[in-house]
C-alpha cells in the first residue's frame, strides 16, 4: 500500500473527538479511489494556489501602473492652476500701449491668481515678521546686523521662502540681530 493511502487509513483508525473525521463516503472507499480523491484535492489546492499567485502578481503590476502614473501626472493639478496665471501675462503682454496704472493693475491680479494657485496647491510662503526667533529649518540667515531687539531672531526678511505640505521648497532669506 502507498504512503497517502496508508495515511488516509491510519487517520480513520485513530480519530479523537479533537480531529476531523473523514466522511463516511471517503472512509468507505477502495485505496485506489481515495487515491484519485486525494489526487483530486491536490489537484484543486494547486490550482487555487497558481490563482492566488496570479492575482497577486496581478495586484503587484497594477500597483506599479499607479505608481508610474502618479508621478508621471503629479503635476497636473499644479499646471491646470498655472493656465489662468498664464492667460493673464499673455493678455498683458497683448495690450503693449496700455497705460502703466492698467498695467499695474493687472499685474497685481495676477500675482492674486498666481498667490490663490499656489495656496490650493498647498505651497505656502514662509515670511517670518520681525523679531521671530531664527529657524534653520525654514529660515537661511544672509548677515548678522546689529539690532534692538533679541539676538537669534529675524530683523528683515529678503526674499520669502516657500514650503508644500511641510516641507521647504526655498527657506527664507532673512537677516538676523547679532549678539550684543
Amino acid at each position: 500500500m502507498d504512503a497517502i493511502a496508508s495515511i488516509c487509513i491510519m487517520n480513520t483508525a485513530q480519530t479523537t473527538p479533537e480531529e476531523p473525521t473523514i466522511p463516511v463516503e471517503v472512509a468507505a472507499l477502495s485505496a485506489e479511489d481515495k487515491l484519485k480523491e486525494l489526487e483530486g484535492r491536490v489537484a484543486e489546492m494547486s490550482d487555487a494556489y497558481l490563482r492566488a499567485k496570479a492575482e497577486a502578481e496581478n495586484i503587484r503590476r497594477r500597483a506599479d501602473e499607479d505608481i508610474s502614473k502618479a508621478r508621471k501626472f503629479a503635476v497636473e493639478s499644479f499646471a491646470e492652476s498655472m493656465l489662468p496665471v498664464m492667460d493673464s501675462m499673455e493678455a498683458a503682454i497683448a495690450l503693449p500701449d496700455a497705460k502703466v496704472e492698467t498695467v499695474l493693475e493687472g499685474v497685481h491680479a495676477t500675482k492674486r491668481q498666481l498667490a490663490a494657485a499656489l495656496e490650493r496647491n498647498k505651497v505656502l510662503e514662509i515670511n517670518p515678521p520681525a523679531g521671530t526667533k531664527f529657524d534653520p529649518h525654514h529660515h537661511q540667515a544672509i548677515s548678522m546686523v546689529p539690532a534692538e531687539q533679541e539676538a537669534n531672531t529675524v530683523v528683515m526678511v529678503l526674499q520669502k521662502g516657500y514650503s508644500i505640505a511641510d516641507r521647504v521648497l526655498r527657506p527664507a532669506l532673512v537677516t538676523v540681530a547679532a549678539p550684543r
